[in-house]
């Protein structure tokens, strides 16, 4: 393939498969505890990290990595203690680090709102060797964490107070969910862009659930989802000169009409099969499982 010959779109690919995997590995969880939009803050966060990165000369995907992860625990700080005020601490976050962004990148020497752009909505031939480097190393610690750990954040996601009468370290787990979700923005950035990567997180999995109940087909179905939204992205971005990030994003929301439209006549015969086991008799563990709880969270 043609698309193959150049070393910067071999880059761009491999970046795309790992953000596809790691996107909605740790979406998966942020959706289960109502907080679809973390990955957004984060990324609000992220840009300060991009600007002293180049302020500092050093590479910003690391610096960019150090404040997210700094950020994201200092939200779940606020989720725990902030109560009536939360909501103003965490604005004041997410814009804070946007103004420091834009700062520290204009006050450096090499830096200019052109550099910045292309981390707020990605790029596909800035994607440097030492960028793939660090979106390797940080995307195999998020699937470390999302599958070996994917039973004790699957309990603290469906239930905290249970998971903390099970003898689950709940706030331990917490922190770790939330530092995972600061290392995707990072991988995400270079290919998706930092404010368009909460979608990546939230929608396939979305347009996983109309079509799977449990958790597992669920986080399978994602992850195929987001690859290959990435990839198809990302080739349609080179051919067709599009933004790769803006491609990648559009091409997720039609893949959620799409499923919802083909699920749709699927979850009325399943409606209609429960009715009929109701009507004959039928004990309720013979009957097809409701779609999902009061709260729209997906069973095992």
């Amino acid at each position: 393939m043609e698309i193959l010959d150049y070393a910067f779109m071999q880059r761009a690919l491999l970046a795309a498969v790992l953000v596809g995997i790691t996107a909605p590995a740790i979406g998966i969880y942020l959706v289960q505890r109502r907080q679809a939009l973390m990955g957004d803050g984060i990324g609000h966060v992220a840009m300060t990290g991009v600007g002293l990165g180049f302020l500092l000369s050093t590479n910003p995907v690391w610096m960019a990595m150090a404040v997210s992860v700094v950020g994201a625990v200092l939200m779940e700080l606020i989720r725990w203690y902030g109560r009536t005020r939360g909501d103003i601490a965490l604005a004041m976050l997410f814009y804070g680090g946007m103004a420091g962004g834009v700062m520290f990148i204009n006050l450096a020497p090499t830096g200019s709102n052109a550099n910045l752009t292309s981390y707020l909505f990605g790029s596909l031939s800035t994607v440097s060797d030492s960028d793939v480097t660090a979106i390797c190393v940080l995307a195999a610690f998020v699937v470390l964490v999302t599958v070996g750990l994917r039973r004790q954040l699957f309990a603290v996601s469906q239930d905290e107070e249970f998971a903390r009468v099970t003898g689950l370290p709940v706030r331990a787990l917490n922190l770790l969910t939330a530092v995972t979700a600061a290392v995707t923005v990072t991988v995400a950035m270079r290919v998706v862009g930092l404010l368009l990567v909460s979608a990546l997180m939230v929608v396939p999995v979305a347009a996983a659930q109309q079509l799977s109940r449990s958790f597992a087909a669920t986080f399978a179905i994602a992850v195929a989802i987001g690859v290959s939204v990435t990839i198809g992205g990302t080739v349609t971005s080179y051919y067709q000169d599009v933004p790769p990030g803006a491609t990648i994003v559009l091409l997720t929301i039609g893949a959620f009409v799409v499923l919802t439209v083909l699920a749709t006549p699927l979850a009325r015969r399943r409606a209609r099969a429960v009715a009929a086991a109701q009507a004959a008799g039928d004990p309720a563990e013979c009957a097809i499982p409701a779609t999902r709880g009061p709260e729209g969270k997906v069973g095992v």
